[in-house]
């Protein structure tokens, strides 16, 4: 498996990086369409596990569905999509991941490092597939880019390495700046790696 890095925002709803992840998941699926001569195929099986709520998660869901669709996967057809929302409560992830995993989902999608430690301890061996992981490495979701092992892959935006270029950039924009805010969530450890990039920035 491949950890792509992606550099720059943490922008994750755009088609081309769901087209290229719904691709992905499908290369790990590896079950193309049957001619018509042969037994029925056995219908994939997707595990869809979202941090918030479904409206929260739309524009996402919307990609991922059309990148399918452009793959000729229709949902209900010749896909199946179990979807778990933890309505922006972490604490239920574990519960909702073990449920993925008690379907026997055969390949399992989600967008965010949260979801993806309660994955992570709940199967070591259905692939997971990530839209946008945060310092992948640092956070033990793969040994490293050049071998990362495991059943883990996806994308990484990597914003955390370019943090401290935020300070920059907002010293040549307002020289005479004194005082930075910073917003940040404690529990994302990608968070925890671009305040001290920040910090050491300025």
């Amino acid at each position: 498996m491949q950890v792509h890095r992606r550099s720059g925002s943490r922008v994750l709803a755009t088609s081309t990086t769901l087209q290229a992840l719904v691709a992905l998941a499908w290369g790990l699926l590896a079950a193309p369409l049957s001619a018509a001569a042969q037994p029925p195929p056995k219908i994939p099986r997707v595990g869809y596990l979202g941090a918030f709520s479904p409206a929260a998660g739309a524009p996402l869901l919307d990609s991922f569905r059309q990148g399918l669709r452009d793959l000729g996967y229709v949902e209900g057809q010749n896909i199946f999509i179990d979807y778990r929302w933890a309505e922006g409560r972490p604490d239920r992830l574990a519960a909702l991941a073990g449920e993925l995993v008690n379907l026997r989902a055969d390949v399992i999608v989600t967008s965010t490092n949260t979801p993806v430690v309660a994955l992570q301890q709940a199967t070591r061996t259905i692939p997971i597939v990530v839209a946008g992981m945060g310092d992948p490495v640092g956070s033990g979701f793969v040994a490293s880019f050049a071998r990362p092992g495991g059943n883990i892959t996806g994308f990484s935006t990597l914003s955390e390495e370019v943090a401290g270029k935020w300070v920059e950039l907002l010293r040549a924009t307002a020289p005479n700046v004194s005082r930075i805010a910073v917003l940040a969530v404690p529990q994302r450890s990608a968070h925890g790696i671009q305040w001290r990039e920040i910090q050491a920035a300025a």
